[in-house]
């Protein structure tokens, strides 16, 4: 047949046409509004378009996208609504599209008619047949879906020939597009009835099955909530495919909980919780949700369930040791609650007792600078012990649920972190790190920190109670292990439960053994190599230590050691190198560049006005040079540096002291008479404060009015009072190992200071000469150069010099 005129076609999503079919669409994609425009466009009376399928469900249609079958339809109405039209299509004949073009936005085809193929002979008797059961399938078919009996019967007495009979079943019958699109491109009419009677089959079949599906549920179901009707239908649909569980959910939680050994209490509310889901009849209501979870939580948690403590004190020594070097008063305290639970499990052993905590956890903080090993020191006592570890981080935690859980009622309730943590390990004497403990935060949801009272208070923590568990459960043996880095942002209620270990900055020696013994092969081991494919001597460690690290801890020492081993790993794997011998400074520079830090030293040579002291940050202790200047002026006195108030009122506490007593201090009377003095802390963009610089910046003070140098070989600190009293200070350990790292080896502390030095280590205080002052006047003596040291006048000067 030739071919018609272009026309413009009406691509269709989801939907197929057919012949004789007037229909409803709505048009509001462009291409198809595009479409139509230009149809009404047409001149005469023909409103014509040709309206075909989609092959897939895109939004805008493509020439590639459309089926090459459709049919030729007429625009009987429209009626624009917002943005888009509605049409009313009368659809007329059957038509093919060879090919598609597109045209300024609008998609044309030239169409080819296509009629029914000629009946074969002797076809008549076997399309009446079919049409009788097409006729009476499609009238069962619309029973099943609730069709209207007027229209059924209306249906059945039309005079529908054979082909308008498909037509009009294949429109309105559920099918999938492919489907429908199969039928209208079959050109035989006999061919399309016998497939449209096996689709009516079918999908009889498929609504009968949805039906007993839907009466099944319904006996049972009356007259309950849509959500029970879908799970119902759901348990149907199971039921008839056999995956249905026949041990009802609820039955078996209630013999799990018979086994375990509740405390009494636990056990008559479990109880009295199942009777409540029994009565409740069916596990899918809300509320039997929200209990049969409560009640999952209550049969997993660890009630009875320990793990057996190692009481060998030699092999828990040895653990301790193999992680970590030094950190011997944390070990101490380790072996002696091994030493302690040892000796109260022979106890019970001889006196019949068991089940009960043989001793109770201790709750110890590790308190000190970033990257000393108090974590990590925290998870080898739970090795040592043999015991599971729990790692809760409370950093920036705000809500009191983080402790304690949220209560039941609210939707998506959950215990604390610490029923959580126990639960995951099974295990009711674990080891618990409560990370940044004072990093904790205060909100409108509560204070964490107040929740944290019972939990570490040993007169309490039996019986905790969880706001989601509702019962109390036992925490005493659990060993509680806070870390923090600051003592002063700690509750004070909270600080007063814990047992505080210190964690001080490491010395350069003990730097240099952890670096040997556990940083280098751990960093050799993560690159892949080989020990003697990467050697570090003794002296490029220390050049590593001292001028690419400024850390009390080894944190970033590690990171250095890791980057060495990542260069020399791609040297080794470039097959530029056999094996990396790190040997002098030039081998380090020459492997990370230039040196990173610029540690302070101890001055050249003795200047007058500037005094070393000593100082303490949360990264280790060092030391600082102040600096006094005098000149001409109205009298004022300027303190630089980003000073704090507390240091502020230091350096005015040593002016005031300075012009109380010139004269013994060997002031000229003319250096105090209009001038002004300027008190400089250098590192300017650092804030600053604390009084123990009193000491330090008295010194500078005195050297710079009366002239005199101060001896660069000594650093100092200490809090002065207008009286010239030393008064002690604290951070000790981590000053004078600041001090030692800079080369300094005099010391003058506050004379109450003395027990602090107990904590340094041996190798430190046998490299250092100390001086321990009560008064200003002593430490000016001390420090000051071309003065006598006339002690005798005055009794002999307090000091202690290490053995």
């Amino acid at each position: 047949m030739p071919e018609r005129r272009s026309m413009p076609v009406l691509s269709l999503r989801d939907t197929v046409l057919f012949p004789g079919i007037a229909t409803p669409i709505t048009v509001g994609r462009l291409k198809t509004l595009r479409a139509v425009e230009a149809a009404l466009r047409m001149e005469g009376e023909d409103k014509r378009i040709f309206a075909v399928a989609q092959r897939d469900a895109a939004e805008e249609p493509t020439p590639a996208g459309l089926f090459s079958v459709g049919v030729i339809a007429r625009i009987a109405q429209v009626q624009r609504f917002g943005s888009g039209l509605q049409l009313v299509l009368y659809c007329e004949r059957r038509a093919a599209a060879p090919r598609y073009t597109e045209l300024d936005g609008v998609i044309l085809a030239p169409v080819i008619e296509l009629g029914d193929l000629p009946l074969r002979p002797g076809a008549d008797d076997t399309l009446e047949a079919l049409s009788r059961e097409v006729r009476e399938r499609a009238v069962e078919y619309g029973r099943h879906r609730g069709a209207l009996e007027d229209v059924l019967k209306q249906f059945v007495s039309s005079t529908y020939g054979p082909a308008e009979l498909v037509n009009h079943i294949a429109f309105y019958l559920d099918l999938p597009t492919p489907e429908k699109q199969a039928l209208l491109e079959t050109l035989s009419t006999e061919e399309r009835m016998r497939t449209l009677a096996a689709h009516l089959h079918r999908q009889i079949g498929i609504v009968e099955t949805q039906e007993k599906i839907r009466t099944t549920v319904e006996e049972e179901l009356g007259e309950r909530q849509r959500e029970l009707y879908l799970r119902e239908q759901l348990r149907a649909i199971q039921k008839e495919l056999g995956e249905e569980d026949e041990e009802n959910a609820a039955a078996r939680l209630a013999h799990r909980l018979e086994r375990l050994s509740l405390p009494p209490e636990v056990q008559q509310e479990t109880r009295r919780e199942l009777a409540r889901l029994r009565r409740m009849g069916r596990e899918t209501s809300p509320e039997a949700q929200v209990l049969m979870t409560w009640l999952e939580w209550v049969a997993d948690l660890p009630w009875t369930q320990r793990t057996e403590d190692h009481v060998d004190l030699e092999l828990g020594r040895a653990i301790l040791d193999e992680d970590h070097h030094g950190l011997d008063d944390v070990k101490d305290r380790m072996l002696e609650f091994l030493a302690v639970r040892k000796l109260r499990m022979e106890q019970a052993r001889g006196e019949g007792e068991r089940g009960r905590a043989i001793s109770r956890g201790p709750i110890l903080l590790f308190l000190g600078p970033p990257g000393t090993g108090k974590t990590s020191i925290a998870e080898s006592i739970a090795r040592a012990l043999g015991r599971k570890v729990i790692r809760v981080s409370l950093g920036g935690a705000r809500d009191e649920a983080d402790i304690r859980g949220h209560r039941r009622t609210y939707v998506g309730a959950m215990p604390g972190r610490i029923l959580q943590g126990l639960k995951r390990v099974g295990t009711k004497n674990p080891v618990i790190v409560l990370d940044e403990v004072d990093k904790l935060g205060a909100s409108f949801q509560g204070d964490p920190g107040a929740a944290l009272l019972e939990v570490l208070d040993p007169a309490q923590n039996d019986g905790f109670v969880d706001h989601y568990l509702g019962l109390p459960f036992d925490l005493s043996e659990v060993l509680f292990i806070c870390t923090a880095n600051f003592r002063e942002t700690i509750p004070a209620p909270l600080f007063d439960r814990m047992e505080t270990a210190l964690f001080a900055g490491y010395t350069e020696q003990e730097k240099h053994e952890i670096a040997r013994t556990y940083l280098l092969p751990r960093q050799r081991k993560e690159c892949g190599l080989r020990e003697d494919q990467l050697r570090v001597s003794a002296e490029a460690l220390g050049e590593i230590i001292g001028g690419y690290t400024r850390e009390a801890g080894v944190r970033q020492l590690e990171r250095t050691l890791g980057a060495l081993a990542r260069k020399a790993a791609r040297r080794i794997a470039g097959g530029e190198i056999a094996r990396a011998v790190v040997s002098t400074g030039g081998d380090v520079k020459e492997l990370l560049g230039r040196a990173r830090v610029r540690p302070e030293r101890k001055l050249q040579q003795d200047q007058p006005g500037v005094a070393t002291g000593m100082y303490y940050t949360q990264t280790g202790g060092d030391i600082m040079h102040v600096e006094a200047s005098v000149m001409p002026g109205k009298g004022d006195f300027v303190l630089t540096g980003q000073l704090g108030d507390v240091m502020k009122e230091s350096g005015r506490a040593a002016l005031s002291y300075a012009r109380a007593h010139a004269a013994e201090l060997g002031v000229p009377a003319e250096r105090l008479q209009r001038r002004d003095v300027h008190i400089h802390v250098p590192a300017g963009a650092v804030p600053k404060d604390g009084p123990s610089a009193g000491v330090t910046m008295a010194v500078a003070l005195v050297s710079a009015l009366s002239g005199r140098p101060v001896r660069s070989d000594i650093a100092m600190t200490g809090e002065i009072t207008l009286r010239g009293t030393v008064l002690p200070i604290g951070g000790i350990k981590e000053k004078v190992l600041g001090a030692h790292r800079a080369g300094i080896l005099e010391i003058l502390l506050p004379a109450d200071n003395e027990a602090d030095l107990d904590d340094l280590p041996d190798d430190v205080r046998r490299s250092l000469e100390f001086y321990l002052v009560s008064t200003l006047d002593e430490a000016i003596a001390l420090c000051l150069r071309h003065r006598p040291l006339r002690l005798e006048e005055p009794g002999p000067m307090p000091h202690a010099r290490a053995s």
